[in-house]
């Protein structure tokens, strides 16, 4: 059974899942997400989506970041006067394309 989008689950899940099933919703927007350096805040409606979809709390920018290094995605840290969010990520093919596969709803392992 599937969890509802604000119901509270009892089973534990990765940052890693949450990550991916964000990147998959990013794309199912129509956003270029594939080989593109983006700001880390530029994801930060995506994440919390996704955190409300597995009932989890937001975490802070520094575990997201830790996570997405885990999927193999290049962050670069930029000064803290030049940013609030101070991440740039770049998403590869590989990793994109697992977040799509996380996200389809076709995918009942997903949530």
């Amino acid at each position: 059974m599937q969890p509802k989008l604000f119901e509270n689950t009892t089973e534990t899940v990765a940052i890693e899942d949450v990550i991916l099933y964000a990147l998959g919703d990013f794309q199912s927007r129509g956003k270029v997400l594939v080989d593109r350096e983006l700001a880390l805040n530029r994801l930060q409606g995506t994440f919390s989506r996704a955190f409300a979809k597995f009932g989890i709390e937001e975490l802070p920018d520094e575990q997201i970041v830790e996570g997405l290094k885990n999927l193999g995605v290049k962050v670069v840290v930029v000064p803290n006067y030049v940013a609030k969010h101070p991440f740039r990520i770049t998403i590869p093919l590989e990793t994109a394309n697992k977040g799509c596969k996380a996200f389809s709803p076709l995918n009942n392992d997903a949530a």
